[in-house]
Order: C-alpha cells, then sequence, then structure tokens
C-alpha cells in the first residue's frame, strides 16, 4: 500500500448522476486555474498595451479551452488509457529529439517546434508525460533493490538528458523533483531518494565548495549504508555514485549550459554585479513588486510594467506585474489560491482508488508546487532565473493547455474516487 493512500473498487466509465458533472465544472480544481488565467490575462494586457500585439485575448481563450477541455478528459477513466502511455511517452521523446534538427531557436535556446498552423514546446509535454509513465512503472514494481530502481530512473533520465541539452535548465530540475516525489510516495526508502536529490548539492559543491566533497561524500555513503540489508556494497555504490556526479559536473557545466545560464546561476546572489546585463531582470523584477506596495497602483497602472522596463515579464516574470499593480494583497490572493489548488491535488492523491491514479495526481501536484515556488523565488530575488512558468498566468500556449489536461487527469481521479461518489 502507497503512501496516504485507500484502495477502493473499480467504478463505471460515466457517471449517471448529474449532479456529480456539476460539482466537477464548478470544481476548485477547475475554478481557480480559470480565474489565475483571467488574472494574468488582465496583466498581460497591462504588459502588452499595444491591442495588435497584446497576447491577453489568446491567454484567455486558451485557458477557457483548457477549461472545458479538462472537463471533458474527467470523463475518460486512466485505466482506459493506460495501453496509450507509452506510445504517448515515446512521441514526447521523437518530438524532443527532433527539436535538435528542425527546432525554433528563441534566445538562444531551441525548445520549441513549429507545425506550421501553430509551435509548440515538447518539454512542456514531457513534463506530463513522465509523470503518467513513471506512474505506471511504479505502480507495477516495489523498489526494494538497485536493481528495481534502473527502469524507474530510465524512464525520467531520457527526456531529462534531452531537455537539459536544449537547453532547458528549468525543466531538467522539475523532472528531478517530481521522480524524487513519486518514488517517495511509492514507499521508497527516504535515504535512496536523498542520495539521488543531492547530487545537486554534490554538483554545486564541486563548483564551489570542492574541499567540503571530502566530507559530503562520505555522508551518503552513510545513508546508504543506514538503509540496505548489503550495507557495504550499497554504501560502495553511493560514494562511487556521488564521485561520478562530481566529475561529470564540470563537463555538463562547460557543454551542458549556455553562458547566459551560468550568468543567471551565479548573479542572482549579487545582481548588481551585472545590473544592464544578467542581472537585469532581477533587479527591476524586485523595483516592481516593491513598489507596488500594500494595494500596488492599480490595474494597468504600473508604471514599469506598462513601460515594459522588465524583458518577458508577461511569461517568467508575470508575478512581478502581479506586485506593482495589485500589491502585497493581491500576491497573498494569488498565493493563497495556489496553496488551495495544491492542498485539493495531495487530498485527492490520499484519495485515489489505486497506486497508480495517486502517483499520478502526486506527480501532478508536486511539478506545480516546485514551479510555483522557483517562479516565485526568481522574481523576488530568492533563486536564479531558470526560465520556469507560473503554472495558469506565464503566458504560453503549450504549458497551459498541458497543465488542465493534467487538471482533468486528476478531476476523473477524483469523480471514481470514494468521496466524491459517497
Amino acid at each position: 500500500m502507497f503512501r496516504g493512500i485507500s484502495l477502493f473498487k473499480k467504478r463505471g466509465f460515466f457517471q449517471k448522476k448529474d449532479n456529480i458533472s456539476r460539482r466537477l465544472l464548478l470544481s476548485p480544481l477547475l475554478l481557480i486555474p480559470l480565474f489565475l488565467v483571467i488574472i494574468s490575462g488582465f496583466l498581460i494586457k497591462s504588459i502588452q498595451d499595444d491591442f495588435l500585439v497584446s497576447n491577453y485575448l489568446s491567454h484567455i481563450f486558451t485557458g477557457f479551452i483548457g477549461y472545458f477541455l479538462a472537463f471533458f478528459i474527467s470523463y475518460i477513466p486512466l485505466e482506459r488509457v493506460r495501453k496509450y502511455l507509452i506510445p504517448f511517452y515515446l512521441s514526447t521523446l521523437i518530438s524532443l529529439f527532433l527539436i535538435y534538427f528542425f527546432g525554433i531557436s528563441v534566445s538562444g535556446a531551441q525548445r520549441w517546434l513549429n507545425l506550421g498552423i501553430f509551435s509548440f514546446q515538447p518539454s512542456e509535454v514531457a513534463k506530463l508525460s513522465t509523470v503518467l509513465t513513471l506512474a505506471l512503472v511504479l505502480d507495477k514494481k516495489i523498489i526494494l533493490t538497485i536493481r528495481d530502481l534502473v527502469l524507474p530512473l530510465l524512464v525520467v533520465v531520457i527526456p531529462w538528458l534531452l531537455i537539459f541539452f536544449q537547453p532547458d535548465l528549468g525543466t531538467s530540475l522539475v523532472l528531478i523533483v517530481l521522480t524524487s516525489v513519486m518514488l517517495y510516495w511509492s514507499q521508497m526508502p527516504i535515504e535512496w531518494i536523498l542520495i539521488l536529490a543531492f547530487c545537486i548539492v554534490t554538483s554545486i559543491l564541486y563548483l564551489t565548495l570542492p574541499t567540503l566533497l571530502i566530507f559530503w561524500i562520505p555522508v551518503m555513503g552513510y545513508l546508504a549504508y543506514r538503509s540496505s540489508k548489503k550495507k557495504i556494497i550499497f554504501s560502495a555504490l553511493a560514494i562511487s555514485f556521488h564521485l561520478l556526479v562530481a566529475k561529470l559536473t564540470p563537463i555538463l557545466w562547460q557543454y551542458g549550459l549556455k553562458e547566459y545560464q551560468k550568468d543567471r546561476l551565479v548573479l542572482f546572489l549579487d545582481p548588481n554585479r551585472d545590473p544592464l546585463g544578467g542581472g537585469y531582470h532581477l533587479i527591476q523584477s524586485q523595483i516592481a513588486i516593491g513598489s507596488g506596495g500594500l494595494f500596488g497602483s492599480g490595474l494597468f497602472q504600473g508604471k514599469l510594467t506598462n513601460l515594459q522596463f522588465i524583458p518577458e515579464q508577461h511569461t517568467d516574470f508575470i508575478f512581478s506585474a502581479l506586485g506593482e499593480e495589485l500589491g502585497f494583497v493581491g500576491c497573498i490572493i494569488v498565493l493563497f489560491l495556489f496553496f488551495f489548488l495544491i492542498k485539493k491535488l495531495i487530498n485527492t492523491a490520499i484519495i485515489a482508488r489505486t497506486n497508480f491514479e495517486s502517483l499520478i495526481v502526486i506527480g501532478i501536484a508536486s511539478t506545480f508546487l516546485f514551479q510555483i515556488i522557483i517562479n516565485l523565488f526568481m522574481t523576488i530575488g530568492l533563486g536564479p532565473v531558470t526560465g520556469i512558468p507560473l503554472p495558469f498566468m506565464s503566458y504560453g500556449r503549450t504549458s497551459l493547455v498541458t497543465n488542465f489536461i493534467s487538471i482533468g487527469f486528476v478531476l476523473s481521479i477524483l469523480k471514481r474516487s470514494r468521496s466524491l461518489r459517497g
């Protein structure tokens, strides 16, 4: 039995009770994202004051499409789509691979495929396909040995490599986090998860304070020693793994990241070192949020927002427009909506009927939560600029539609859970 989940009996395809459909249509899981879309739509209009170039109508229209798409998907039992998950995953890998040959390059990153009528970002779809496929694998496998980890990690490593070298550091971090959370949810020992997740710490130490690795890597060996029956062998494997990570770190830093990404990772500690270059986004974002005060300057009245002082504000830095125009109160309201949304997702994961469904919901919840935290940290200067969008608020049609599809899967699971049927 998985953490926090009860198993229930399988139910039918369509519900007969009309009140369940109405409850789903008015569910906070659908209304909160739609409300966030509408708020951000007005903020985008304020950022792009010229009607001819404004994306606010596109954002709101895509949001309503996503809203009804999620409602339609809620009628599809997840068990019915299991056989399509592997083809979906493989098609996502193919689209990620095609980017290297036919991708559209924007701001130094090659992340979009042009399909003629529209372009889309495969890495956004890869988040969902990875969650679904990883849930499929973990549902059939109890992780008791290192060998049991091979297939789940393989599912994640392949899209991770394709995304990391686009380069797309933000999405690659999202994949690491959702994998760690889903492994924890599937009863994998917490020490094993820490050994995997702390690879990031090992890389950071190698680049900043390499002498500390003398003490840090044995700690990883100790975590492995206390969590396995084959203590010596597993401890040696954990130490060797982190030594390999340390050796690969300079290679990934040199060849995996662009110069602007390296600057972003370093300059967030002191953006004033390059106020007109790599630190410009962070400085202007902090000024905009700070100038909003308690109640903000008013919708469409933000000076920095109207004059477009912050590059890419309608995408990665939409929260700075919120802070300037709606102030601290507006930010708190939005954060409360996000908190309530994540809480509902976690509750749904707990009451899901099967391990497979529970893993899907917790994977989606961890994806949203990590993106929210990193985007907020980025806009207030507590984290580097990684290009991670704010769910349902940052402009991006692929991201928005994928997020609503994810909500649709959650609604499907919620609809067949005991709480809504009982």
